[in-house]
């Protein structure tokens, strides 16, 4: 009887472990557009253009997140240690700064999920299985 409770368990674990994995990277885009607002208008822009109020002085410009044709080769592993690093870490521009430090991983999903609702044309993501 314990073993057939031991064996219970491990399936439910098993079912439930990828289950888990999927709810805890996906995103919600509105609780993203929140934190995008306060840290990354400001060279992104309002509408994720690239066009933000320090835009100008920077070289490289910031990335159009609206620009899909570009945003959707990008998975979503790279975008996240993108934003959580920062540029350097995934050979881009040394002036995205690293936000793990001041974001929690969700909040970093959230806002990925936010910055893909962006792209147009829209995002779709890759079929599992």
């Amino acid at each position: 009887m314990r073993s057939k409770l031991i064996v219970v368990k491990s399936v439910v674990l098993l079912v439930l472990i990828p289950i888990l994995g999927l709810a805890q990277t996906k995103g919600d885009a509105k609780a993203g557009k929140a934190k995008y607002d306060t840290l990354c208008v400001g060279c992104h822009g309002a509408t994720g253009k690239g066009d933000g109020p320090a835009a100008a002085a920077l070289n490289p410009k910031p990335q159009d997140h609206t620009n899909g044709k570009y945003m959707n080769t990008l998975t979503d592993q790279y975008l996240f240690d993108m934003i959580k690093a920062g540029g350097p870490s995934v050979k881009k521009s040394p002036l995205m700064p690293p936000w793990g430090g001041t974001l929690s991983d969700q909040d970093i999903w959230n806002l990925l999920a936010y910055i893909r609702s962006l792209a147009r044309p829209p995002y779709k993501p890759p079929k599992s299985g």
